[in-house]
């Protein structure tokens, strides 16, 4: 799985001290721009060359609170590539002398073209996701 490593801002945090849980969704895009950037795109490109990856869906599900300063990392991977979609997985896990899981969870998204119709992705960015680093449901609650 590719990692990105960030820190826990003091502006993620909710009144308890817990990273607020709505952002675990949002490290879940960078983890997903920061795969698809290592792998030789950008999100930019993508959307330059006509196609979008509007989410169909999104799950995660919470272990233990990130809190302020934590150094975490989201890890991300492919769970599947279809037609015309393609599913992401991803870990955010605690760093350091005693690492742990955190959250994981998952997001669906569908290739769309910029009139809204679904369509397969170009050959270049089927590749890319092809080539990607991948992971089952199993590995993602490990």
């Amino acid at each position: 799985m590719h990692r990105f490593v960030f820190r826990v801002r003091y502006a993620d945090t909710d009144q308890m001290g817990f990273a607020y849980y709505a952002h675990y969704l949002r490290w879940f895009e960078v983890g997903r721009a920061e795969l698809i950037r290592a792998q030789g795109m950008s999100y930019r490109a993508i959307e330059e060359s006509g196609v979008n990856l509007p989410v169909l869906g999104a799950r995660c599900r919470y272990l233990k609170p990130g809190r302020y300063d934590d150094l975490l990392a989201v890890e991300t991977g492919v769970l599947h590539q279809g037609r015309a979609s393609v599913r992401f997985g991803y870990r955010v896990v605690l760093e350091g002398d005693d690492p742990s899981l955190l959250a994981w969870g998952l997001t669906e998204h569908c290739f769309m073209a910029r009139d809204g119709r679904p369509v397969r992705p170009p050959r270049e960015l089927a590749l890319l996701l092809s080539r990607a680093p991948r992971v089952t449901e199993e590995e993602l609650s490990r």
